[in-house]
């Protein structure tokens, strides 16, 4: 039977500024030993409109009951499951999803339960997992996940990629996953590593993204595969269809927005491109192993002033 949260979630999402969350999160709610004050950040927050079936929360808190029922004993492994469900269930243009505020209204009002059960290490949940960057953020990493690595309706390639850690630590950060077809040349790769039971996944991750985005630097991606230009009427009309959208299903991915699937042929370019910086890569081994880090940790090469699909860049119509 689904848990239910011990404090009482208000029915609508919301904005929620960092200043709010930066005023009044403590030790001990990063710990799960109190919740955040709800009436006092309600009063800090905007509600959105009540009456758009997408700012629910409901169907949010029963996504998120079920993840910590399932993976009860599994936490890293909610990622993969949740993931597609919460980009299906949350229907979120690019702009809106780029809006932290929305995010740390989620965090600290309707599920800081989650933030803590999935992301507390020895004592506490770190202050990045209830506001921070879009790759940290506990639920923003899991959207952006989704959104960035589904190939259209197709989020089969998102429990790919959110089921190695070291994705959403660090290949998530960087610019050049934006474009679709990078992504999926990049998890190709990944699966060909996993398929041939490679050992110290993680750090090859590391080491191959690393060279991506370092190729990046003088390599064009999208000159050398151009993707196919979106959809807008369709991403729209997904978006539009919240309000009578089926739940999404628990034992099966949900369909994403039919906004077209990532052409094949960019794929196969890049792809002898990355198996050779993946060979050529040097795989360096980490000092000790984790279940993953606090926050996104430097890796070896990867210019951390990178930050991740761009959220202040001119999106394409209907994507912003």
């Amino acid at each position: 039977m689904a848990r239910r949260a011990s404090f009482d979630a208000p029915e609508t999402l919301g904005l929620l500024p960092d200043a709010a969350v930066a005023k009044h999160l403590s030790r001990g709610m990063q710990s799960g030993q109190e919740f955040p004050p709800q009436v006092t950040l309600r009063k800090a927050g905007t509600s959105l409109d009540e009456g758009d079936a997408r700012w629910s929360s409901e169907p949010i808190r029963e996504l998120l009951e079920e993840a910590m029922d399932r993976f009860e004993d599994r936490h890293t492994d909610a990622d993969s499951w949740l993931a597609p469900r919460l980009h299906s269930t949350l229907r979120l243009t690019r702009a809106e999803a780029g809006d932290g505020r929305l995010w740390n209204h989620l965090a600290m009002l309707v599920a800081p339960d989650y933030v803590v059960w999935r992301h507390k290490g020895k004592e506490i949940a770190e202050s990045s997992r209830f506001s921070g960057p879009h790759y940290t953020q506990c639920f923003s990493r899991l959207w952006w996940a989704a959104e960035l690595f589904r190939d259209g309706r197709d989020y089969e390639p998102v429990t790919l990629a959110c089921g190695v850690q070291d994705v959403l630590n660090t290949t998530l950060r960087l610019d050049i996953i934006d474009h679709r077809p990078t992504a999926q040349a990049f998890l190709r790769v990944l699966a060909a590593l996993m398929a041939a039971g490679t050992p110290r996944l993680g750090d090859h991750v590391n080491a191959l993204s690393s060279a991506i985005n370092t190729a990046g630097s003088t390599l064009v991606y999208d000159v050398l595969a151009p993707d196919s230009p979106p959809l807008v009427d369709e991403l729209q009309d997904w978006i539009a269809d919240a309000a009578t959208a089926k739940a999404a299903p628990w034992d099966r991915l949900p369909d994403g927005p039919d906004d077209g699937r990532v052409p094949p042929a960019a794929v196969d370019c890049l792809l002898p491109l990355f198996e050779k910086l993946r060979s050529e890569a040097p795989v360096r081994r980490r000092s000790r192993v984790a279940d993953e880090p606090a926050a996104p940790r430097e890796v070896p090469g990867l210019p951390i002033q990178r930050t991740g699909v761009s959220l202040d860049k001119v999106l394409p119509p209907g994507r912003g």
